[in-house]
């Protein structure tokens, strides 16, 4: 299965990387590289699965949006300003993100179920039926 369609931002550093060895690309400096936000994407037997990693969001605040042959998850964060904090690490973040996957053929968007549970999204996209194996009967 090729996931070139599934690639997203990278950390700055492989961004850069990639940047300086690929030939045609244009310079994209670290500071304005798009954050990856934490997603696990995989195919299994029920079909395929997005896991989003959304601790400390309110599911009521995180839309998933099936239209076509697309997936799209997003969430505005609340503009109010932040209390002032002197963090020593900072390693929960409640971004705004905007995530959108092309599906293929072989799902069926239309029976799709999403699931919240304990600041995890999972969204289980089913295989369509013509592309689940079917058993040939010989005449």
């Amino acid at each position: 299965m090729s996931t070139h369609f599934l690639e997203r931002s990278y950390h700055p550093f492989d961004l850069l990387f990639r940047n300086l060895f690929e030939a045609g690309t244009t310079f994209t400096p670290a500071t304005e590289a798009k954050q990856q936000y934490p997603i696990n994407i995989f195919e299994d037997d029920l079909g395929l699965t997005f896991e989003l990693a959304c601790s400390g969001i309110p599911k009521d605040a995180i839309e998933v949006k099936l239209e076509g042959d697309m997936i799209t998850f997003s969430y505005d964060k609340d503009k109010t300003p932040e209390p002032k904090r002197n963090y020593i690490h900072r390693g929960i973040a409640k971004r705004s993100f905007n995530l959108a996957y092309k599906l293929g053929t072989k799902f069926e968007s239309k029976k799709a179920i999403a699931n919240f549970n304990d600041g995890l999204l999972i969204v289980t996209v089913p295989f369509a039926d013509e592309a689940l194996p079917k058993v040939l009967k010989i005449n």
